[in-house]
């Protein structure tokens, strides 16, 4: 026995130094006292979870040091195929097409899309050679060719080029946009404004910037393709309340109070989401009461006037202006570069901590180069245009009410459109009950003849308008090619059916501007009226 112990001691004495050496090489590394007091105690309280430790770390070593890209080279996992079965599984291979071919209606519209040739404009001339008023582009106030600005433009694009080659947050901001951010806040009374490069993206990346997931947004049911795609990115919870029906809108924030005191959820931001005048069917929001009932729920209100801004108003400072309600008043201000000022992109204005926040959390401010300098200098010389000349608006709603003077007496035309609204939707008003305008559906979408209100959680109200949707956009087609032919160029308002959220009805949207006379607009509008006599009367 002493003589095995006598063989082994060398061993022994071997593994005693090494340990020794060992501990005394782990304990020079930096915050390996803390590892050894975890592992001692770990140990002492559950030995089974150190040999689990040890086992895992085994399995992670052994993981990291195997091969992952070893070949299979004995082949029993492949089959062997012959040159003509290869060639025999090629000819047949059929690949999938990337995108489905386009339905013969598709086709038709893309055919029947006017080109312009040269500048747009109230009167632009067509690749047919003929001349015509033009109410489809967005020309509000008549800034698309004013010599002024075309002449700014042309200075900058001398001095600055043409690309700002860059995100704002890195090397695309110049001058020109911070002057644009100034005068834009200027102008609407604000704190501060932030700009974005394009008008589509700046309502969806505002959104998603302040409400996360688990915070709620009141939406009303209308709101435009962008604001959806806000609301999406968002990951918020989503009410809905009924389009532009402002008591359905306070019984959803009273149901969401109701529901958050019950399960005893805490309180998270909010948010009320709506648009100054539609997109979609041209109707307008009563903003006083809008931000009568964020005060009295404590809720933020995000507005996009991308379509009232530069349309309505004394100076087409937007609903603000109209219904003399502080901008301030509105937390998150959203409106269209492109749309108001002829020009391009977007702005959000609010608050400094409000635009601050979204130069580092606006996705689409953050991540997109920054718009021209030539356009930043457009649109604020559009600015000061509507500042030092309010004639424009006033000729603006003159060409809207001639207009509507003539169209709304049209049997076969219905127009939800608010009377202010320089946008004018023209729907198909048809006597069969199957084909109903939402006029003539039983009043208050909001509650149906069961006495139940819409649910709030579903876009789509309990009690929707009907219609045949193919049949009105060929109706709607046909007008717009027959007033195309009498020298008036219109559009139907297109959507992405499929895409949105819900449908939204077909119908023939007017954009007039103060560019052309009011012997223009109601000679367009003449025509407008008998295109319709035409073809929704043989219908009847």
């Amino acid at each position: 026995m002493s003589t095995t112990t006598a063989a082994l001691e060398p061993v022994f004495t071997f593994l005693s130094y090494s340990y020794a050496s060992l501990e005394s090489s782990f304990f020079k590394i930096p915050g390996s006292h803390v590892v050894a007091r975890y592992v001692r105690s770990s140990h002492q309280n559950d030995p089974g979870r150190t040999v689990l430790e040890i086992m895992l770390f085994i399995f992670a070593v052994r993981t990291l040091l195997q091969s992952r890209t070893r070949a299979d080279h004995s082949g029993k996992h492949f089959i062997k195929f012959e040159e003509k079965e290869i060639d025999d599984l090629v000819d047949e291979w059929t690949p999938e097409p990337l995108a489905v071919d386009l339905s013969p209606k598709e086709k038709a519209d893309l055919v029947s899309v006017p080109v312009i040739v040269g500048a747009t404009g109230p009167k632009p001339k067509l690749t047919t050679g003929k001349t015509v008023l033009n109410l489809a582009s967005y020309n509000f106030t008549g800034l698309a060719g004013n010599e002024t600005i075309n002449q700014k433009a042309i200075e900058v694009l001398k001095k600055y080029g043409l690309g700002s080659c860059g995100p704002p947050g890195f090397y695309g901001t110049q001058d020109v946009h911070i002057q644009l951010e100034k005068d834009i806040a200027d102008f609407l009374g604000t704190e501060a404004s932030i700009i974005y490069s394009q008008a589509f993206s700046t309502i969806s990346s505002v959104i998603p910037a302040f409400s996360k997931r688990g915070d709620v947004i009141v939406a009303d049911r209308g709101v435009n393709f962008a604001i959806q795609k806000g609301l999406q990115v968002s990951r918020s919870n989503i009410r809905w309340y009924d389009h532009n029906d402002l008591h359905s809108l306070e019984q959803v924030l009273e149901s969401v109070e109701k529901e958050r005191r019950k399960k005893g959820l805490p309180l998270t931001r909010r948010f009320i989401v709506t648009e100054g005048i539609f997109d979609c069917d041209g109707v307008m929001s009563d903003l006083p009461k809008l931000v009568e009932l964020k005060l009295k729920y404590k809720y933020r209100l995000v507005l996009d006037e991308s379509i009232s801004f530069g349309s309505v108003g004394r100076t087409g400072r937007g609903l603000t202006e109209l219904y003399n309600v502080p901008a301030s008043q509105v937390d998150m201000l959203i409106g269209s570069v492109a749309t108001g000022l002829a020009a391009t992109g977007g702005f959000c204005a609010g608050s400094d901590i409000v635009v601050n926040h979204q130069r580092i959390n606006g996705t689409s401010f953050v991540y997109s180069a920054a718009m021209p300098g030539l356009m930043a200098v457009a649109a604020s010389e559009g600015i000061n245009i509507l500042r030092n000349t309010p004639s424009i608006l006033s000729t603006l709603q003159e060409n809207v009410r001639s207009i509507r003077a003539i169209l709304d007496k049209v049997d076969c035309i219905h127009i939800p459109s608010h009377a202010a609204s320089a946008t004018i939707h023209l729907q198909i008003r048809l006597p069969s009950p199957a084909l109903l305008a939402p006029n003539m559906i039983p009043p208050s979408p909001a509650l149906s003849s069961s006495g139940r209100h819409s649910n709030p959680l579903s876009v789509i109200p309990r009690d929707p308008p009907q219609y045949d949707y193919d049949l009105e956009e060929r109706l709607l087609q046909d007008i717009v090619e027959e007033a195309l032919t009498q020298g008036v160029m219109l559009t139907r308002a297109k959507t992405l059916r499929g895409q949105e959220l819900a449908d939204v009805r077909p119908s023939i949207r007017i954009a007039v501007t103060s560019a052309l006379s009011r012997k223009d607009c109601e000679k367009a509008a003449g025509v407008v009226k008998a295109a319709f006599v035409k073809i929704v009367g043989k219908r009847r």
